[in-house]
């Protein structure tokens, strides 16, 4: 342990300078070709075994040929910087002091994905390899689309892993599972009218508006557990169609995005938003299930459901305890 550390202090220059130049690198999700090379050069600087780039433009890794398959993975892709006037500094600029390095993806994934190539480098120096193959993975439009990069490695690359560590930041905390996620859209109809005689039609927005008012009392009484924690639901966009701005729009749809715990289904959740309906008394909307079609930065279309089960390992397993292990160990070292 207290060699890697030694290690890791020694490339302290050479990480931060990747850092740098993975945040410079803006990589909005479908759109991560300028960074994928970034890490692709920096593998090749480290001396990765193999380093491939597949048809979506997950780039991926490997060091080693052992028995036993693990996986690291960071996705390398971001959201928009919103009102950039709200930032301390330019997002983009890779700015780094003694204690950060600044911009959009720094923490979110990009300090994964240079702490991965650097503790790679770090193994094989050591050679700390043992009967194992690692892959070191940076994925695409998971921002987008969570489970689209693994599942198009699964299916397409049919790589399965063994095991697999995700570097989502959790401030050193060891996550054994994640509550799922289902996005799909709400549509109510109408009759369009003049609005000099709204009268004459019926309002799909307002309609609509009764419908979102049920589903903000539903987020109250969603259920919980114990180790994941409750469900959620937010209403996240909102979308009209109108003959003109002048008229009683007759097609209104809502975007939902719904955390779903353990013990819910793609199939409790529906039959609860029916509910909503029925409380609301617009039964006549519809649920519209969503698949993610946009083309990666390779232009690969790999259609998906947006539905994300729930996950969890149990606190006994095998690699939830050896990550345990070595987290205590690394705090131990640290904290004396």
């Amino acid at each position: 342990m207290n060699k890697a550390l030694e290690l890791a202090y020694k490339y302290k220059n050479e990480i931060v300078n990747f850092m740098s130049k993975l945040i410079k690198a803006k990589s909005y999700s479908g759109q991560e070709k300028e960074v994928v090379q970034v890490i692709k050069a920096e593998m090749e600087k480290v001396g990765f075994d193999e380093i491939k780039i597949d048809g979506l433009g997950n780039i991926i890794g490997k060091i080693g040929n052992g028995k036993y398959k693990i996986a690291m993975d960071a996705h390398i892709d971001t959201v928009d910087v919103g009102n950039e006037k709200l930032w301390e500094k330019d997002p983009f600029s890779g700015d780094f002091d003694e204690k950060w390095v600044y911009g959009r993806g720094a923490s979110d994934q990009k300090a994964g994905m240079c702490s991965m190539v650097y503790g790679a480098k770090i193994l094989k120096k050591l050679g700390l390899f043992d009967d194992f193959t690692l892959y070191i993975t940076g994925t695409v439009m998971e921002e987008d689309c969570d489970g689209l990069c693994w599942r198009y490695i699964v299916e397409k690359e049919h790589l399965k892993p063994d095991f697999v560590v995700i570097t989502e930041p959790t401030s050193l905390n060891i996550y054994r599972g994640h509550r799922g996620r289902i996005e799909f859209r709400i549509r109510t109809t109408g009759l369009s009218a003049h609005a000099s005689a709204p009268e004459r039609g019926v309002n799909a927005i307002y309609k609509m508006a009764k419908i979102i008012n049920e589903i903000e009392k539903l987020n109250e009484r969603l259920k919980s557990d114990s180790f994941l924690g409750k469900g959620t639901i937010v209403v996240s966009q909102i979308f009209f169609k109108s003959p003109s701005h002048n008229a009683v729009p007759d097609e209104c749809e809502i975007q939902i995005d719904r955390r779903i715990t353990e013990g819910e289904t793609k199939e409790t959740v529906f039959a609860e938003i029916k509910d909503v309906f029925k409380k609301a008394g617009v039964e006549d909307a519809e649920i519209i299930e969503l698949e993610y079609k946009k083309p990666s930065y390779t232009g690969e279309i790999f259609p998906t459901e947006k539905y994300f089960p729930v996950w969890t390992f149990p606190e006994d397993s095998f690699i939830v305890q050896a990550a345990k292990k070595i987290t205590s160990m690394f705090l131990a070292k640290n904290l004396s």
